[in-house]
């Protein structure tokens, strides 16, 4: 895989939401890798420098949050944005995650593509 192929990574046991992830990243001219599981994720991540990292916050095998500590181990700069349906953004254990630096965003399930855009854009930008 080329750099600008690995560049986000995304993270999501719902076949559904993973595709509509990849989508829009596609649709704005970026390409990402997914993954369906936290084990799968720290795979990848092993072998791949992603910059961008869209993480569901409930996964089958690893907590999100515990998977996003373990990813920024494996690189510290990494951009990692907790998508959620089960957390709001206003709950105190993803104000934490942010300001510990465990997590650079949230996003709330429904997804809201110009979120994920816009975040991817900034993430990449030269």
């Amino acid at each position: 895989m080329r750099e600008a192929e690995t560049a986000v990574l995304i993270v999501e046991d719902e076949p559904d939401i993973c595709w509509a992830l990849a989508h829009i990243l596609k649709r704005t001219g970026i390409a990402a890798v997914t993954a369906t599981s936290g084990r799968q994720a720290l795979r990848l991540a092993k072998r791949h420098r992603f910059h961008l990292v869209f993480l569901d916050a409930k996964l089958p095998d690893i907590d999100g949050l515990d998977l996003a500590c373990r990813l920024r181990e494996a690189n510290a700069g990494i951009r990692i944005v907790l998508v959620s349906g089960y957390f709001y953004r206003d709950d105190a254990e993803v104000h934490e995650a942010i300001a510990a630096g465990i997590i650079s965003g949230f996003i709330s399930k429904p997804i809201e593509h110009e979120e994920v855009r816009a975040i991817a854009r900034e993430a990449l930008a030269p």
